[in-house]
């Protein structure tokens, strides 16, 4: 029988968790109460208590109730959560999950939920799923509901948006998943408006040769979107041309996608190609938005609600030690694709971003801090050129086939 986890501070939410697990199991699902509740009693029993939440995260749930530090409570409950879930989903035993509640049991359950592997049904049912859901659902599919009142007590509102909820999540779990076989291999590529014809003939010249290409906006979200699916398993290869949210995240701009970006592919072993698409710029919102200290740098208004900024040569010689650094701890077969003509289309001869010393300041850190083994190819053209592009993809697709042949192998 399919099971839906539901994750609830039971001491606040007890009431609506019964009713919750009830709905469910009238759909002909199982219900996993899991209390994620801290500071008072429960008011309802679960199958996985607070305590063993906690000591999931290393902590003690007596401890935690006694400091009354709600702040403190709630992070460390996130990440037990976090861990049971995993465990559970390991052992076959959640084929959904689904929580309820307001800010703090909102920001528990999520955390919990997007640990989860892409594909795995996530529903959260929030009074904060009306304004700014990016810290909830960050990168990966969780689904969100506004509960329209308050969660607080039954009445006919709430009972019919959990009813819903409910058979939303029992759906979702007893669902039959498609199957992979057959499937063209997956590949994950980063484009932004500035790399558009690089990635578009290198995906034209991919599916050539029999690969499916997922396109991610490098945006933020889409380089997170991107590797989490491939920790998910789903892309199987990757055409990291467009690596520009590092340049946000070293110098403060907009569409940063963490300190984490880069990593993926790398940490799960899978073939990529990589390059510089995009690192001539940082981005703000519009003009007026742009923070005062760099009002003296090179600004160009791309259209009335984005700003660019051209990174400096210090700055690019940092993100060329970062990117080494990150690319020298890869497991899996891997080459550097380096565009010496530009790295986007306002980054050559005659555009606007065009500087050359910011450039080689980005090519020399390179140089400097990959290791040997590390497969450099400096192209003398520009990222945007279709020879390039087609390179790297024909570089990919090399990568991958011997990367594919020595799994077979092994498997055999």
């Amino acid at each position: 029988m399919a099971t839906v986890v539901l994750l609830g501070t039971l001491d606040t939410k007890g009431e609506e968790y019964d009713f919750l697990r009830r709905r469910v199991r009238k759909e002909g699902v199982d219900a996993l109460l899991v209390d994620t509740g801290v500071l008072g009693v429960p008011l309802a029993e679960p199958d996985i208590s607070r305590k063993e939440v906690a000591e999931a995260a290393g902590a003690d749930a007596q401890e935690l109730a006694k400091s009354r530090d709600r702040g403190a409570a709630v992070e460390a409950m996130a990440r037990g959560a976090a861990e049971i879930v995993k465990e559970l989903h390991a052992q076959g035993r959640l084929d959904a999950v689904l929580a309820l509640g307001g800010s703090g049991g909102t920001a528990i359950a999520t955390h919990a939920m997007r640990e989860l592997p892409v594909g795995v049904p996530k529903l959260m049912v929030s009074t904060m799923a009306s304004g700014d859901t990016r810290p909830y659902v960050g990168a990966v599919d969780v689904t969100l509901m506004y509960s329209v009142v308050d969660i607080a007590g039954l009445n006919p509102i709430s009972e019919r948006i959990l009813g819903n909820a409910a058979a939303a999540a029992a759906g979702m779990a007893k669902v039959e998943r498609p199957q992979a076989e057959g499937e063209k291999p997956l590949v994950g590529a980063t484009m932004f408006g500035v790399t558009t014809p690089s990635v578009t003939e290198a995906r034209k010249r991919l599916e050539e040769l029999g690969y499916e290409v997922l396109v991610f906006h490098a945006t933020g979200t889409g380089g997170q979107a991107m590797e989490a699916l491939i920790r998910s398993g789903f892309i199987t290869a990757s055409l990291d041309v467009t690596t520009t949210e590092l340049a946000d995240e070293l110098v403060g701009g907009v569409l940063s996608a963490g300190r984490e970006r880069l990593e993926a592919a790398g940490e799960m072993g899978i073939p990529q190609v990589v390059s510089l698409g995009a690192l001539d710029m940082v981005n703000f919102g519009p003009f007026e938005t742009v923070p005062p200290q760099f009002r003296d740098r090179v600004l160009y208004k791309h259209n009335p609600t984005v700003t660019l900024m051209r990174t400096t040569p210090q700055e690019c010689a940092e993100l060329g030690r970062v990117i080494a650094e990150k690319l020298n701890q890869a497991q899996g077969p891997l080459t550097l694709f380096v565009p010496l003509k530009g790295v986007s289309l306002i980054a050559t001869k005659g555009q606007v971003f065009h500087d050359p010393a910011a450039d080689e300041a980005l090519f020399g850190a390179l140089r400097d801090h990959l290791d040997p083994d590390v497969d450099l190819q400096e192209l003398d053209l520009d990222v945007n050129d279709p020879e390039f592009a087609r390179t790297m993809a024909d570089r990919l697709d090399a990568l991958y086939r011997s990367w594919s042949s020595a799994r077979r192998e092994v498997r055999a």
